[in-house]
């Protein structure tokens, strides 16, 4: 007689998605669209294997005095087929690796989020300070409807600091030091 009963909740029904089932049945060289039958048989075979192996986990986890199951109890209870229990340990391998690099890659992101708030931050405080300088400067009347605009325009534009240059400004300063410099960005 067999240690453990049988889940009467199971018979007749299909535990698995019959696609899940055919997709295995594939995998391992049969056709497509198997019969009903076989993926029934199939779905009978992997209940019952699961329900076994977890009974013997149960049972060793019962005879450790432990209520919860662990992987060691799974690792006990495979003991007797190195097939299965290399496939699991690899499985745990596994998973432990995926853990470690969603570790590593949260990691990595939240620096990256960091990293992306401070620039954030610098550009807003840089613009506060570059729309405080440069708001003094147009308050003086028209932009180069005098004579005297238009000499302001041929004078020499001065440097901008290190914070105000940008990709436009790199065009400018190199033509001016080269002395190529034949139209200019107002």
């Amino acid at each position: 007689m067999e240690p453990r009963a049988r889940a009467g909740k199971n018979v007749g029904k299909m535990n698995f998605a019959h696609n899940e089932l055919a997709q295995l049945l594939y995998g391992d060289g049969d056709v497509k669209a198997p019969l009903p039958e076989t993926v029934r048989v199939l779905d009978e075979i992997v209940t019952d294997f699961i329900q076994g192996v977890s009974f013997e986990a149960t049972r060793a986890a019962h005879h450790a005095g432990r209520q919860k199951v662990k992987f060691e109890d799974f690792e006990f209870a495979m003991r007797r087929n190195p097939r299965y229990m290399g496939k699991i340990q690899e499985v745990f391998e596994k998973k432990k690796e995926i853990e470690a690099a969603r570790k590593n890659f949260n990691i990595d992101d939240q620096l990256v989020r960091e990293t992306n708030a401070e620039e954030k931050q610098a550009k807003q405080a840089s613009a506060k300070e570059g729309g405080a300088k440069g708001g003094s400067a147009g308050e003086g009347g028209s932009k180069g409807g005098s004579a005297a605009g238009g000499a302001a325009r041929g004078a020499k534009r001065p440097r901008p600091t290190e914070e105000e240059l940008d990709e436009g400004d790199d065009d400018l300063d190199a033509e001016a030091d080269i002395g190529t410099a034949t139209k200019k960005r107002g």
